[in-house]
């Protein structure tokens, strides 16, 4: 579609159009995000114990579909639609336990935690009932570490997708990781949410756009590693504060490593710190909003607010503002593309290669 030139040396950036204009916002709902796996957010707060359920919507504000997580009474992970198959009720409107199974609140009918059909009054008469269509849709759902997800139509394989994340930072023990509400604040950024990734996905920014953060992290040593459907930054200490404890077995054994930022496609952050985890869940709103929920996860609380993580809120506050910027420039009648920096915006162009892979396959095109 965009034909993005696989050699960064020759490639063209996506076409400004591409973050303006609503009917490339359309298509990406189900090209790219309606493909794509997404966190259940406060799934481990929330779904720890059998019949523990948890409504949510996929990507809130932009696909809005209603769907529930629970836990069975094997303590297995299920995802369903929340919307009842006799009349299109919403289920379950708040967080609570299942013991007994789903019960529709309008007119009575019953399902078991899995999804199946069990009972419905007042059925005398009906025919060709029940039927497959009278279950509720149970959608794919993993789990990594504390985090559960799913897609409505998953096209990218789950372990090819979370594997280069977990192998890098593996010897963390994220699961002990605390929520930390007090830390964790949502953002609303009037740019497209493309354009949110590509500036987190470069390092080229860094000392112009994030004076404070350049004085923690050793820009020459900065780079980016390249995954299937990911990309990780590592940012390598100037010294004076705290780094990763790595393991000997470690490939990044005896560097200096103050920040991992992982980005896996096409719109998760996970920032992984020595005091935690730092996510950002990027959620489009409109051609031109972004909601950014940022989310903390506590491991060192004696680490806090020093070096490479110590003013992430300060950090998105400078990014905002030059995306922002950025947005109102792509409008411009005067600008098409641009060209990426071989050295400092291979992820940039990495995530161009996916968006425009994604965009340009038929929806009828099977999975892998």
């Amino acid at each position: 579609m965009f034909a993005i030139d696989p050699d960064i040396r020759r490639a063209h950036t996506l076409p400004g159009a591409f973050y303006t204009e609503p009917g490339y916002f359309q298509q990406a709902r189900e090209q790219i995000f309606a493909r794509s796996w997404q966190i259940i957010p406060g799934s481990a707060e929330t779904v720890r114990l059998p019949f523990d359920a948890l409504p949510f919507r996929y990507l809130p504000g932009y696909m809005e579909e209603p769907l529930l997580l629970l836990r069975d009474q094997d303590n297995q992970l299920q995802c369903l639609s929340n919307v009842c198959t006799h009349r299109g009720k919403i289920l379950v409107e708040q967080p609570c336990k299942l013991p007994h199974g789903i019960q529709c609140s309008y007119h009575g009918r019953r399902f078991k935690c899995n999804g199946q059909f069990q009972s419905m009054p007042e059925t005398e008469g009906m025919e060709n009932f029940p039927s497959t269509s009278d279950h509720l849709t149970p959608l794919q759902v993993q789990e990594w570490r504390s985090f559960a997800f799913t897609s409505l139509a998953p096209e990218i394989p789950f372990q090819e997708w979370i594997a280069p994340m977990e192998d890098r930072i593996g010897f963390l023990p994220v699961e002990q990781f605390l929520f930390a509400p007090e830390r964790s604040r949502d953002y609303l950024v009037k740019a497209n949410w493309a354009l949110y990734v590509d500036n987190y996905l470069e390092g080229f920014h860094i000392p112009f756009v994030h004076k404070s953060l350049h004085e923690s992290l050793d820009w020459s040593a900065y780079r980016t590693e390249l995954f299937a459907w990911s990309n990780v930054q590592v940012g390598i200490s100037k010294g004076g504060e705290h780094v990763f404890d790595l393991p000997q077995q470690h490939p990044d054994f005896g560097q200096a490593v103050a920040a991992y930022y992982f980005w896996l496609f096409p719109n998760l952050m996970f920032n992984f710190y020595p005091w935690g985890l730092s996510l950002n869940i990027i959620l489009p709103l409109a051609p031109g909003l972004t909601k950014v929920q940022f989310r903390s996860f506590i491991w060192d609380a004696s680490k806090l607010d020093t070096g490479a993580g110590a003013d992430v809120d300060r950090v998105e506050r400078e990014d905002e503002a030059v995306v922002e910027q950025v947005q109102m420039g792509l409008g411009s009648r005067f600008y098409t593309h641009g060209r990426y920096s071989p050295k400092q915006e291979r992820g940039v162009h990495h995530f161009h290669c996916l968006v425009d892979k994604m965009m340009s396959r038929p929806i009828s095109e099977a999975a892998y």
